[in-house]
């Protein structure tokens, strides 16, 4: 159920007082600081700096500066900081629900999916063209994706599902990219689109999805035997014959054929003739 911790695996990282301390706050807390941090650089005249962190796919390959394949997303320029605090909002929020839902390690390694699957996709990328990204928006959108697939049904602002949230939220994204031609963009966009949905999905998580099933099943072995079921033994007509006229037959044996009731008696007169027609 929406907002109710179900993994046995989440439990605060530490205590504000009595307010709970999570992997998620903990990574709202970072980018934050990061972003006051870079603000103050480019005021002192410092914000090249900053194109340390940025991701690179010639200094990746060119010269192994291979922790850019990491800090690109905690750049936050101080000209987005608007839409920081609306990213910031909305990864406290959903990511702390996924949180509870998948569990902590779960989360750390969903977070770590998201961070390094673009760049590593970028990194290939620069073999053929040099490319480059910076900030968090496709990653924390993929920790929405998340949410999405844990709780489709969920209403969000304006009774929109979250489920719809992400469709048209993705949409408005990707048309805003190919008008642009940000090819590059659009791939990391996509990428964590793909990687936040499959991940919950593996986990057995999410509505049930026909076409979802139906691939699970193709990647699986196929067994070489076919199990038969065990024929099961069918009762003989003289058993049932056996069992319906042998306590008629004690009955006559105690108190006289007189005893009989008129069901008996039919009962007996069928076994009889069943009897004499097999010996014909």
């Amino acid at each position: 159920m929406f907002g109710v911790t179900t993994s046995d695996d989440y439990r605060p990282v530490a205590w504000m007082g009595r307010f709970p301390v999570d992997v998620t706050t903990i990574l709202v807390g970072i980018h934050v600081v990061l972003a006051i941090v870079a603000c103050l650089l480019v005021a002192a005249g410092g914000g090249g700096l900053l194109d340390l962190m940025m991701f690179d796919s010639a200094r990746v390959l060119g010269s192994g500066q291979v922790w850019r394949l990491a800090t690109y997303a905690f750049i936050h320029s101080p000209t987005q900081l608007l839409w920081f605090a609306i990213e910031m909002y909305m990864l406290f929020v959903f990511g702390r629900e996924v949180e509870k839902f998948i569990g902590q390690r779960a989360y750390i390694v969903l977070y770590a999916v998201l961070l390094f699957t673009p760049s590593l996709l970028l990194t290939v990328w620069g073999f053929n063209q040099r490319t480059g990204l910076a900030g968090s928006l496709a990653l924390h959108f993929g920790i929405f994706v998340a949410f999405a697939t844990i709780y489709p049904s969920a209403e969000l602002l304006l009774r929109i599902t979250a489920k719809w949230t992400a469709v048209i939220l993705g949409a408005i994204y990707t048309l805003q990219l190919l008008a642009y031609h940000s090819w590059t963009d659009l791939a990391v966009v996509w990428t964590s689109i793909a990687a936040g949905f499959v991940f919950v999905r593996l986990r057995g998580v999410g509505p049930e999805l026909i076409w979802w099933e139906n691939f699970k099943a193709r990647l699986q072995p196929k067994p070489r035997f076919k199990v038969v079921p065990k024929p099961v033994a069918t009762r003989r007509e003289e058993d049932d014959i056996s069992e319906s006229v042998d306590p008629i037959l004690d009955k006559i044996a105690r108190s006289g054929i007189g005893s009989l009731t008129p069901s008996e008696r039919r009962t007996l007169d069928r076994a009889r003739n069943r009897l004499l027609n097999e010996s014909k």
